[in-house]
């Protein structure tokens, strides 16, 4: 008999330890929203219930016009209407001091790449848009019926952020020998461009309307993500060694880029 079966006949064997708890992760309450009606704001209003919420905040988002308060989870409606009606005023002042929405039309005048061009309507020509460097300018030459312009130019705008985004990231990157693994274009209202942990890096179309300067620096800041996933001071070390300046354009982007989202 071999030892351990010996001690098991004496009794001696150590007894076995129980398994170990496994611990349960708390469950996490993910943000709800929802719209609440408030006397005196046209609109209803946004509501944010986070569970990362420890009072209540309130903001006018002008790339859509909505009023939205974030709040902790378990603020109720009549706490929350109250809070939204003791800052009427100023929910109100900041609404109308929303720029006006600018859709395209014929004639207008559209800014792109730090230059204008010339929205020029003609409606016995096919297809959709192109630009043409004229005598007087840089047009933007629209075809087809008059109440598809609006789409086509957006259309237009759209596959031209994509092209000049992608060349400059690659180009960018490659001074950081870094390189991106995808770069795509998406109307996002809340962020200029991200980067995925997978080196994807996402951009608002809306950025071939700002100065070069500007994009310039959102290309620098996503391609900085690559390296470094963070704004700690290597970030913005590598971020300003590829823009050059940073504080100009985020000053320009705080100050203008809302407006850049009033157009279309």
């Amino acid at each position: 008999m071999g030892l351990m079966g010996l001690l098991r006949g004496m009794g001696l064997t150590a007894p076995k330890k129980p398994a170990p708890k496994t611990r349960t992760k708390a469950r996490v309450t993910p943000t709800t929203v929802s719209h609440l009606r408030v006397a005196g704001i046209a609109q209803p209003v946004e509501v944010r219930r986070s569970p990362r919420a420890r009072r209540l905040s309130l903001k006018v988002d002008g790339a859509t016009d909505t009023v939205r308060v974030t709040v902790p989870p378990r603020v109720g409606d009549a706490e929350i209407a109250g809070f939204v009606g003791r800052h009427l005023d100023w929910v109100n002042a900041r609404l109308a001091a929303l720029p006006p929405r600018q859709p395209f039309i014929d004639g207008m005048a559209v800014p792109l790449l730090g230059r204008s061009a010339i929205i020029r309507h003609d409606a016995g020509r096919r297809g959709g848009a192109h630009l043409v460097e004229g005598p007087g300018g840089l047009d933007l030459r629209v075809g087809g019926e008059a109440e598809f312009l609006n789409r086509r130019v957006t259309d237009f705008l759209k596959a031209e952020a994509r092209r000049h985004l992608s060349a400059l990231t690659a180009d960018t990157a490659a001074r950081a020998g870094l390189r991106a693994s995808g770069v795509s274009v998406r109307d996002t209202r809340s962020r200029w461009g991200s980067c995925s942990a997978t080196g994807r890096i996402s951009y608002s179309w809306r950025l071939i309307l700002a100065p070069p300067q500007i994009i310039e620096y959102v290309v620098a800041h996503e391609v900085a993500h690559l390296k470094e996933m963070n704004h700690g001071p290597k970030f913005w070390t590598l971020c300003a060694e590829l823009a050059g300046d940073v504080d100009k354009p985020r000053a320009w982007l705080k100050a203008h880029g809302a407006k850049l989202h009033r157009f279309g």
